[in-house]
């Protein structure tokens, strides 16, 4: 398994050209809390910043708390000076543990809905959060098919349409994953972090589901680093947009349960110095679109480490010329 800590994901191409001023907003929303609470007001946050972005909801049970606790007792390092308790609440730590977890999509369908009137883009994150974070990467295709195709049912069942848009919780993917986002109809997919829309290749398979990568730091990695401020995780971020090689633009992943509750006014300082800066705040598929779809480079998929502050994750690797 690949130790990325200290090298780039790969190889960067010299910068012609200056990096687009886009910027595409991906919002995870992992719990029922989430979906409840932080969903309205990251709604309201975009539209008071004129950004579009792309919501990518949890189908089923929320049965967060066993991932909680175990991430708990695991690191002991608080974000932002505040515990799990505090960003998640005390009934999302017992959904699954104590408490039978609700049926997210069954309970929060209005909600979902309406994020879709608002005019902003919907698909699907999971069915079952907790559980894909914690074995998709090693599953078989039988747990991968089953748990996929229960989402993809669940969300047509809400919106009356298929999902567009998969992008996969934790950026944990297998190669059953990857063949199902094609088999499955999605017209691209944000399973993995790197540097720009690629065409995965697996084992020397292409997948004809374009992959459109998160390449910012969240700021829920920088603040769990030892020492690290919300002023200077704010900088961090910034510099990064600025800075990182991304000709297409970026790539940024939020959650319902931070950036939409105790993190929104941090999140909110970094919307207007994104606007300050120029940046178009786009929805997945515009951000791919404005990109360009037609020509994409196809590049390896590997499991490898971000940083110290995270497990392995799905990445994008090396260039694929075979």
């Amino acid at each position: 398994m690949a130790k990325l800590s200290e090298r780039p994901i790969f190889p960067p191409a010299p910068l012609a050209t200056a990096p687009a001023k886009r910027l595409a907003l991906k919002v995870d929303v992992q719990t029922y809390r989430g979906t409840r609470e932080g969903v309205p007001r990251l709604m309201q946050a975009l539209r008071r910043h004129g950004a579009q972005g792309t919501f990518l909801f949890s189908l089923g049970n929320d049965q967060t708390g066993p991932r909680l606790l175990r991430t708990a007792l695991a690191d002991r390092r608080r974000i932002d000076g505040r515990t799990l308790l505090g960003h998640y609440g005390l009934k999302t730590l017992m959904y699954g543990t104590v408490l039978i977890g609700p049926d997210i999509g069954r309970r929060c369908a209005d909600i979902m809905r309406a994020v879709r009137d608002a005019g902003f883009e919907v698909g699907i994150q999971a069915w079952n959060n907790a559980r894909w974070r914690a074995a998709a990467a090693r599953s078989d295709a039988y747990w991968t098919s089953r748990h996929m195709k229960r989402a993809a049912d669940r969300f047509e069942q809400i919106f009356g349409t298929r999902a567009r848009v998969y992008g996969a919780a934790g950026w944990q993917m297998n190669t059953h994953a990857y063949r199902l986002t094609q088999r499955l109809g999605f017209d691209y997919c944000s399973d993995t972090r790197g540097l720009h829309p690629f065409v995965p290749v697996v084992n020397a398979e292409l997948i004809a589901c374009p992959q459109i990568p998160t390449t910012l730091p969240p700021l829920t990695e920088l603040l769990a680093r030892g020492g690290m401020s919300t002023d200077n995780a704010v900088a961090v971020l910034l510099k990064a947009t600025r800075t990182l090689p991304a000709l297409a633009g970026h790539v940024y992943t939020l959650s319902a349960e931070f950036e939409g509750m105790k993190l929104l006014p941090l999140f909110e300082r970094v919307l207007h110095a994104w606007r300050a800066d120029g940046m178009q705040l786009l929805s997945l598929g515009s951000y791919l679109t404005a990109a360009g779809s037609a020509t994409l480079p196809r590049h390896r998929v590997e499991n490898g480490c971000m940083n110290e502050c995270t497990g392995p994750v799905a990445l994008q690797g090396d260039e694929f010329l075979a």
